[in-house]
């Protein structure tokens, strides 16, 4: 991310898309938390495991490696399961990531991969709601805004709030950082992602794949730039400013 003084600078059972199972809990507030998720059940272990995590974790992982510091502190915004957080703080110790969810249940799910890992640079899930102006954190300053698969599974007014949020909360060169599927210029990348669109506006006409034009748009009046499109396996993209 860059400024100057002007201006700019900084799952659901469908099968083909790797987002799916992260409905809804990883991204909504508690008032949509009744819709499906493939997130699975272990009994009396809180722990939730999604397998989109499982199968995208390294593939993240070596992204946010390359564009991230090697020491600082990291707000992972819709932190889900816990997974990401947990396998990303193993593999870069020298980040402290601070994690949230607006769900209950992924919360707990979160302190209790926390505490099962015993990791010291893991941070108690917080209860962020992105469409509010008070994120809890208001006091920090991050190096790097996260958010995975979440702005296409919750309304455009979270998205908006994100990166106003991001746009307060970050360091001077800090990051903002998407991972998920997008469309480019209109038009969705693949055939499944077209599927997986209208699959999510048929649960709620609010959610949906969002354009990186209407991102950057967006980001760009918070003061961000666009800074890099990553292609992804499973149609997906990092997108970073």
């Amino acid at each position: 991310r860059n400024r100057n003084a002007t201006a700019f600078a900084h799952g659901s059972r469908l099968q083909t898309h790797d987002a799916v199972d992260r409905l809804p809990a990883a991204a909504l507030p508690a008032a949509m938390a009744d819709k499906p998720t493939a997130l699975e059940d272990r009994g009396t272990d809180v722990r939730m495991r999604s397998p989109s995590a499982a199968r995208n974790r390294e593939l993240i992982l070596t992204v946010l490696q390359r564009v991230l510091p090697q020491e600082g502190r990291v707000l992972e915004i819709a932190s889900g399961t816990g997974e990401h957080a947990v396998h990303f703080a193993h593999a870069m110790p020298g980040l402290t990531w601070r994690t949230s969810d607006p769900d209950a249940a992924s919360r707990t799910s979160i302190a209790a991969w926390i505490e099962a890992e015993a990791l010291a640079n893991v941070l108690a899930p917080l209860a962020i709601d992105t469409r509010t102006s008070d994120w809890g954190v208001e006091g920090e300053r991050f190096d790097a805004v996260v958010s995975l698969n979440m702005i296409h599974i919750a309304p455009w007014e979270a998205a908006l709030g994100l990166v106003a949020g991001a746009s307060r909360l970050l360091k001077p060169k800090g990051l903002l950082f998407f991972y998920g599927p997008f469309k480019r210029d209109g038009e969705h990348t693949a055939p499944s992602n077209e599927a997986f669109d209208a699959s999510l506006k048929s649960r709620d006409p609010s959610w949906g794949v969002r354009d990186v034009a209407d991102v950057a748009r967006e980001a760009q009046r918070k003061g961000f730039a666009l800074m890099e499109i990553e292609e992804m396996p499973a149609n997906n993209l990092c997108v970073i400013f």
